[in-house]
């Protein structure tokens, strides 16, 4: 499916220089907020029933925003298939790894570890698409995974590492920092970034064959029910202790955390710069972070707002890298075609394209 009709005007996010950056950056702050407010529920729910919920309804809405706007369905077999592969890997898988592993991990440190997904990103980006990262591309994603690591990793495992200097000792270390991970559930929290790495390359291939909203509908519909079948099996008492409170979070998480984040999240995969959209999955653990500390008391050390800084300096280069490059080429007097700036989703409204025939 080469064309298909426009989302909304053409002159719309240009016109409205105020609302393009707000909708790049929506996706992270509902993400962000969604985990805080999932981890505030999770001792009166169960994590299987929790994350089904939190998908299929919204892949309802989803859907019937997508009839609104008069996207098409998907047809054909192999746009299926794509939506089946798509919804196993980023719905079933992702969301499942999420929700256990938030059970055992705190939301701000739980969506740091999930949010270690743009380097694998870029990696595949790279080698599937040819997806140009250069020198400051690579300096923002390793910055930035040192970011996640100061932000996400036992602060006591960290200064260790810093202080031994013996073999043996550093062999303690890394047995405990396995055990640290497999207690804590940080291990679950890197397979859901691995599955939403994954996800987010896939719907390149989705958009292919398959309108990006529609196919991002079913694929929460279709990811969500294999989690309410485990739930049914393995989870008793998923609704019991709900309150009305509860409720509203889940309801926040499911329209905003997931309908509203989705639907922005992969319009903007299926036709833009996938290393610099998902380099912006760097702000998720952020605002986890800054609104886990207001409603749930998780407080950071200095360590972990030095990671902070540190994330946030490496979005502004793998978003800018290559009006970096320029200026740098242009400082020491060459001139590369490879860096040119070029149309990407990026913080800069100029450079925010938003293509009508061929719709993070």
């Amino acid at each position: 499916m080469d064309s298909k009709p426009p989302l909304l005007p053409t002159g719309f996010f240009l016109n409205k220089p105020l609302i393009a950056p707000l909708l790049l950056i929506a996706p992270f702050f509902f993400w962000g907020t969604a985990m805080v407010a999932m981890k505030g529920v999770i001792p009166n729910t169960t994590p299987l029933f929790m994350a089904g919920v939190r998908l299929v309804p919204a892949g309802f809405l989803v859907l019937g925003a997508g009839a609104l706007m008069g996207r098409p369905q998907p047809r054909g077999l192999t746009a299926w298939l794509w939506i089946v592969l798509f919804a196993l890997v980023d719905g079933t898988l992702f969301q499942g790894f999420l929700a256990e592993g938030l059970v055992r991990t705190g939301a701000g440190l739980g969506s740091v570890m999930i949010d270690s997904q743009p380097l694998a990103v870029a990696l595949m980006a790279l080698w599937l698409f040819g997806e140009r990262i250069g020198l400051w591309g690579w300096l923002g994603l390793l910055l930035g995974v040192i970011g996640i690591s100061l932000l996400g990793l036992p602060e006591a495992w960290l200064l260790g590492v810093l202080r031994q200097r013996s073999l043996p000792d550093g062999l303690q270390l890394g047995e405990d920092l396995v055990h640290d991970l497999f207690q804590n559930g940080q291990w679950l929290m890197l397979l859901a970034a691995l599955s939403m790495a994954v996800g987010t390359v896939l719907m390149r291939y989705v958009s292919r064959h398959a309108d990006p909203i529609t196919a991002t509908g079913w694929h929460m519909i279709l990811g969500g029910l294999p989690l309410f079948a485990l739930s049914s099996q393995f989870e008793v008492d998923q609704w019991v202790q709900l309150d009305l409170s509860s409720w509203a979070a889940i309801g926040y998480a499911t329209v905003f955390g997931s309908a509203i984040a989705y639907g922005l999240f992969f319009y903007f995969a299926a036709s833009g710069s996938l290393t610099s959209l998902s380099s912006l999955t760097f702000l998720t653990p952020i605002f986890a972070l800054l609104f886990g500390n207001l409603f749930l008391s998780e407080m950071l050390s200095p360590l972990q707002w030095f990671g902070v800084s540190l994330t946030l300096v490496s979005i502004y280069f793998i978003n800018q890298r290559d009006s970096l490059a320029a200026r740098f080429n242009r400082a020491l007097g060459t001139t590369d075609a490879a860096s040119s700036p070029q149309a990407v989703v990026s913080l800069e409204v100029a450079t925010v394209t938003m293509p009508v025939t061929k719709p993070e």
